[in-house]
């Protein structure tokens, strides 16, 4: 679960390359997003890349159809972590919490990745296993 230098930070095992969405983005194109069974967060970012919310699929659930824009429906507490904490401790919280993914912030609030836990629960994906699975996106 560390690099290959041994680091065991969060910033050593996330996603460089996650997808993004800007803040008008619909509620209609996030159901589409979601349609993708290995997606299960959108994360919305300004234009200078400082994440707005998270959201997750379970936020969509039971919302009437509407085209309006979708930034509002996520939300931070809980679906960050800083680059620099210890990614074992994190693994463990992600577990107790049944949360496979959360976003990679720095104190400014820039996205940096997203720390993706893999079905097992047993290791992270990393950036060649997302291109795999979406090759040419």
């Amino acid at each position: 679960m560390s690099g290959e230098f041994g680091d065991t930070s969060v910033a050593a095992a996330m996603l460089r390359e996650p997808r993004l969405h800007r803040p008008d983005v619909t509620l209609v194109d996030l159901r589409d997003y979601f349609d993708d069974p290995h997606v299960h967060v959108a994360l919305i970012v300004d234009d200078r890349g400082r994440l707005l919310t998270a959201i997750e699929r379970a936020d969509l659930t039971d919302l009437p159809a509407s085209s309006g824009p979708a930034a509002d429906l996520g939300r931070l507490a809980g679906r960050t972590v800083a680059p620099e904490a210890d990614v074992v401790a994190t693994r463990a919280r992600m577990l107790v919490e049944q949360r496979r993914r959360l976003a990679v912030v720095d104190g400014s609030g820039a996205l940096l990745g997203l720390l993706a836990l893999k079905r097992t629960g047993r290791g992270f994906c990393s950036d060649a296993d997302v291109a795999a699975r979406h090759p040419g996106a």
